[in-house]
């Protein structure tokens, strides 16, 4: 939740040097924590969220719903007691999943871990499709048309919670992105979203936000200093080195938890862990 205080810290700050010209060239007030103190103590309850059949379809491949017994399935449970791990070590409780161009399987990799969070840890996980432009979450679960962050935006309800829904049987909330929104940093740069944001953490152990690729988006670059780390996505065969240096570097704070391998063309059952992914220590 650091992040994000310092997020809702840095915007009070910024609208303390607002009022004049001359107060902005003087050297800037420390930052009221009237603000802060209305936020952090508040959290919603996520108990009456609508409920949701999800309808997989049968080419997701999500393995840790429909194939928990598989391979891959283990792969995920692996990596979800590795980022549990690192928490002992680190405040952690929300991340990003991203990847440096499109087509690299973020929106897999996030939507399997949050499942195989809820399902193997009972932790109290909340799915948030993060990216405003083009929603790919939704479709992934073979559930579309359902209203999300842009039509909380577009409305004046303060609680972001009227816009999540629940799982069928599983601790797993989902947050669509509803409708495209024409410009994303509007939203993720405001003061309102970080607060509603910051409430909404509250109710839940585990936050995985399915966010665009680096390039050529800056979406990813605002939601990392919304939320405590970064997954890094990287599919063989489909981004450049170059790209991926240039996307890292698009991130002012990046807090790289760690890197996925998909698509791997060498892989073998003994040494899956290591070749599936690095993950930091």
């Amino acid at each position: 939740m650091s992040r994000i205080y310092e997020a809702l810290r840095k915007l009070e700050s910024e609208q303390q040097r607002r009022p004049t010209a001359a107060v902005a060239a003087e050297a800037a007030p420390a930052p009221s924590m009237e603000f802060l103190q209305g936020v952090l103590p508040t959290q919603v309850d996520v108990s009456g969220a609508a409920s949701i059949q999800v309808n997989i379809p049968a080419a997701s491949r999500l393995v840790s719903l429909a194939d928990p017994q598989s391979l891959g399935a283990e792969k995920f449970r692996a990596l979800a007691t590795r980022l549990e791990n690192l928490r002992s070590k680190k405040e952690l409780k929300s991340l990003q999943v991203t990847s440096s161009v499109a087509h690299e399987g973020k929106t897999l990799v996030s939507t399997n871990l949050a499942l195989t969070f809820a399902l193997s840890s009972a932790s109290k996980v909340l799915l948030v499709e993060g990216d405003l432009h083009t929603a790919a979450l939704g479709p992934l679960l073979g559930l579309t048309g359902l209203p999300g962050i842009c039509q909380w935006w577009s409305g004046s309800d303060a609680d972001l919670t009227n816009a999540t829904c629940k799982f069928d049987d599983l601790p797993l909330w989902f947050l669509p992105a509803g409708k495209s929104y024409e410009q994303p940093s509007n939203i993720l740069q405001s003061a309102r979203f970080a607060e509603a944001l910051l409430r909404l953490i509250g109710a839940f152990d585990w936050i995985i936000v399915d966010t665009p690729p680096l390039l050529p988006f800056a979406d990813a670059n605002l939601w990392s200093r919304l939320l405590d780390g970064t997954l890094l996505v990287v599919r063989e065969g489909v981004a450049s080195v170059k790209a991926l240096k240039k996307g890292i570097e698009a991130i002012d704070n990046l807090n790289l938890l760690g890197v996925v391998l998909n698509d791997a063309s060498e892989t073998d059952d003994p040494n899956y862990k290591d070749q599936y992914y690095y993950l930091q220590r």
